[in-house]
Order: structure tokens, then sequence, then C-alpha cells
């Protein structure tokens, strides 16, 4: 690259996608700008799902702890049907076992989630420019001058809009965003206090005067978020009162101290293309879903952990080829997404407790890259992973007190495991052939005994060995975002090359070995 630039990336919106952008590339040393148009940080519960894969990340930027003092689990549903109860489980509660340490969705609201990012933000030395709208942006072969609301102008190599579902950077791109908002579906949504309701339900009147309504506590408040669905020629009045009346008479009950008050509307839709140049989008700048499922806020913090590392590798010295893989590997995701979530909401429109019911799709820890062009299908594979699947935690013994993988992996770098003596004699190459600058390297081998102590794993318990499937000798990159970059069952040097020329060199292809 050539040509003078004030920073590296210049991220619009700093709601969970483009703070979780922000934060990595942040700890890959590159220079960030954040910008938004709102006054301050978002102060309601909307989004308030966090799914197990998004709790991975959380924890691999350093804040889960937070997470989970801030949030708590979901309540059962409560169905109100006149007089009577009845219970019902969202979803079957699971065990955490050695692979997936946060098998749970966890209940978080929204404004705590991105409370959580901005102080992480805070820590790393950037500051939220608020108030700060993106007027408008040229971009060239080099980079993009992007037009603040302040007058200013910012030369930056990448610019990326997570500006939400009215995205000011999709419109001055171009990019069409595909698919429908039905005008006449609209629910309020409300965050307040109601005097006499229990706190251990997520209360469920679905058929009230023709109405569907729900009230779900905020864990470590007094809270609930209350929904309420609209008829097409009903007309949303957000006055505080109006709205304590409608709810006392659909539910008897009374609804105070209303913080936040939002009218919405279910979209469904998919932008064209996630890239125009030096442009990306990500979050609901990309992608925007009905509510059913807790998916949307999810799949963009996952946007951001996918471009984030591609983003460093490229501006540190990778082919810029690799960015071509954030949307191969990212729209499908939302697309599936985007239609799982509609079934469900179609289910709740239709009244069908199907549409309340949650499996492990939801989870998002099945998502895998398998098949893209980070990922052919014709790569190497063990006994239970392939390329592209995400890369599943395991019990080890390793360097200071280590006791676990996830533990290795967090962090900027890559991470690369060496099962048997003869992939482990090519340390000391597979680190020289690994370019200085691009990214970090870190070799571990995995061995009871081995004479490699300063990066040795002990697999005490063999479950590691089982978990990764590994039935003879092989190495295993696993990418900064913790899913798997590569495997390895022979030829150990030439292949490893062969890595290196995808994720690490100026060479322009991205073919896997």
């Amino acid at each position: 690259m050539t040509g003078k630039y004030d920073i590296d990336v210049l991220i619009a919106g700093a709601g969970p996608t483009g703070s979780t952008l922000a934060a990595d590339l942040l700890r890959r040393g590159l220079s960030v700008r954040l910008v938004d148009k709102a006054p301050h940080s978002f102060k309601g519960s909307r989004a308030k799902g966090v799914q197990p894969r998004t709790q991975e990340v959380l924890e691999d930027l350093g804040v889960l702890k937070e997470a989970h003092s801030e949030g708590g689990a979901y309540p059962l549903i409560g169905i109100h049907l006149g007089p009577i109860t009845v219970p019902l489980r969202m979803q079957k509660r699971k065990k955490v076992t050695p692979d997936v340490p946060y098998p749970n969705v966890l209940l978080l609201p929204q404004h705590r989630t991105d409370a959580i990012l901005h102080r992480l933000l805070d820590s790393l030395g950037l500051s939220i420019e608020f108030d700060t709208a993106i007027i408008d942006f040229e971009q060239d072969d080099n980079g993009v001058t992007t037009t603040l609301s302040s007058g200013e102008k910012i030369r930056s190599r990448y610019l990326v809009g997570t500006d939400g579902g009215s995205s000011t950077v999709r419109k001055a791109a171009g990019i069409r965003f595909m698919g429908e908002t039905n005008e006449a579906d609209r629910m309020l949504i409300i965050d307040g206090t109601i005097n006499g309701l229990s706190r251990n339900r997520w209360h469920v009147w679905p058929r009230t005067h023709g109405k569907q309504v729900a009230a779900c506590p905020l864990p470590h408040s007094d809270q609930f978020q209350v929904m309420i669905r609209l008829t097409p020629e009903e007309s949303a009045d957000l006055d505080e009162t109006a709205l304590a009346v409608k709810f006392q008479s659909l539910t008897g009950l009374q609804l105070q101290d209303i913080t936040w008050t939002s009218v919405f509307r279910p979209n469904v839709r998919l932008a064209e293309q996630y890239r125009s140049g030096k442009v990306f989008l990500a979050g609901d700048a990309a992608h925007v879903h009905t509510p059913a499922g807790a998916q949307g806020l999810n799949t963009g913090i996952q946007d951001a952990y996918n471009l984030g590392w591609k983003l460093g590798q490229v501006i540190k010295g990778a082919p810029e080829s690799l960015l071509e893989s954030y949307e191969a590997e990212r729209q499908p995701i939302a697309a599936r997404v985007l239609k799982k979530s509609n079934e469900l909401y179609s289910e709740i429109e239709k009244l069908h407790l199907s549409g309340l019911k949650r499996g492990d799709e939801e989870r998002q820890l099945g998502i895998s890259y398998y098949g893209g062009p980070l990922a052919p299908t014709n790569s190497s594979a063990t006994k239970t992973l392939h390329v592209g699947d995400r890369a599943p935690d395991a019990p080890c013994t390793g360097p200071k007190g280590l006791s676990r993988l996830f533990e290795l992996y967090q962090g900027p770098h890559f991470t690369l495991l060496a099962f048997g003596s003869n992939p482990i004699k090519g340390f000391s190459e597979f680190e020289s052939n690994w370019p200085i600058g691009v990214g970090e390297l870190r070799c571990y081998a995995v061995g009871n005994g081995l004479e490699v102590d300063n990066n040795r794993l002990d697999d005490t318990t063999g479950k590691l060995n089982s978990i990764y499937g590994i039935t003879g000798e092989t190495l295993v990159l696993i990418r900064p975002d913790g899913y798997i970059g590569s495997i390895i069952t022979n030829d150990w040097l030439a292949n490893f090359k062969n890595i290196v020329s995808k994720f690490a060199t100026h060479s322009n292809t991205i073919n896997s070995n």
C-alpha cells in the first residue's frame, strides 16, 4: 500500500459490532477511530441474548467475566392463559463439557453489553466519538477519504460500516439491501418496572384483547423488557402515561419507571455484498433479522471477529485477497440466520409454541467455514474436525499454569498444535518460515514427556486428542478467530509454507493445502 494515512481503519457505529471490531484491531497494534452519530451510547435492553459462541468471543477479548457478572440465565417462560400460567422452557439447559465451556445463552441487556465493550475500548486508549456522523466518502485503490459531520476529512486504509440497518456507509457505497420490511408489523419495546409481577418467569400473554404481550425480567435490576405487538391500524404512542394505560388494560398490571421505549419493525434484509473496494459492512449494516432466536447481535459480533484479524493481517503485509474471504465466509451465515429467525418468528405470529423453542442451531457453535475459500473440501481432516470448523476447548496442562486450550488461544495470534514427534521436529523451521510483523505464531507440542518444556502441552486426561480427533501425527493451525485454519498430516514443511502463503505473505493466491 502507498499513500499517507491518518489512521488504519475508520469504523462507523459504536454498537456491539463496531466496538468488537475496534477492540480487536487495537490489540493488533492498529490505529483506529470509532465514530457514532448518536449523542451517547445506547440506553435500552433491545438485543438481550448472548449466545455461547459470542461468549467465547468475549472471553478472547477478556471481558466475559464482566458479562457473566452483569447478566444471568434466561428464566422459564410463563404462558398466561386466563387464570392459568403454563410453564415452558425455551431451551434445554446444557451442561458444561470439556469442549464447550459456555453452553447456554446469557441474558444481558444490550446497553450493558455496549458498556462492557466501551470500557474495554477505554482501557485500550480509544475514546468513542459520539455525535459524529459520516457525511460522505471517496475511495481509490489505496484507501478512503471520509468527511465527518464536523467537517473533518479522515484518510484511512479502510472504512467499515457497522452503523445499523439504515447504514449511511452502505447507502453511500451503493450496496443494495435485499429483502423486505413489513410496515404493518410493529412492536412496542419498553424498559420499565411492573408492580406485583414475579421475576422468575418470562411472562407471555399470547391472546389478551387480541394482542401478544410479553415481559422478560432483566437481571440484577427491577426492570422488565416489555413487548406489545400492535395491530396494523393501531398508532404507536410512546407517551409514558399512554404506555402504562395500555399495559394495564391488557394485563391488569402497573407499568412504571419507564427508561427506554422503541417501535420495532421486523426487517428481513441482507446486503447484496459486504465489500466495495476499501469499504466493508458488518452487523446490522449488512443484515437485519426478526428478534426471534436472539441472533442479530451475535451474528454482528462474529462478523467483526472474522473481519478484524483479516484486516490486521493485510495491513501488516498479508495478501489483499485474504479480505475476499470475509464476505464468502460471513454472508452465507447471515442468510441461514435470516431463514431460521424467520421460521421462528412465523411460528410466534401463528401463536405456535414451537416458535418459543430454541435448539442447538441458535447457539452458533456449529458455524463452520468448511467449503469456503480458506477451507476447501479437499483439505485434510481429523476424525472429528474439518478445516473451517470452530476450534473446540479442551483440558490440558501447559506453561504458566495453563489448564485449557481457550487460555492458549486468547489473544490476536495464530496457534499451531503439533501432535507426534515428527511434526515437533520442525518447530524451528515453522517459526522461521512465519514472516515477522504480520501477526504472531505460537507453536505448542502436544504429548506427555516431550522435551520441549517451554511450549509443551500435556494431555493427561486424553480428552484433547479425543476432542480434536487425532489418530496420528498431525499439525493443526488455529486462526486468530478460533477456527481451524489448516490440518496437515504429512510433508510438514512444504504444507506449512502453503499456509504462510494464505495468511501472511504478499502472494496473490488464497489456495489451501
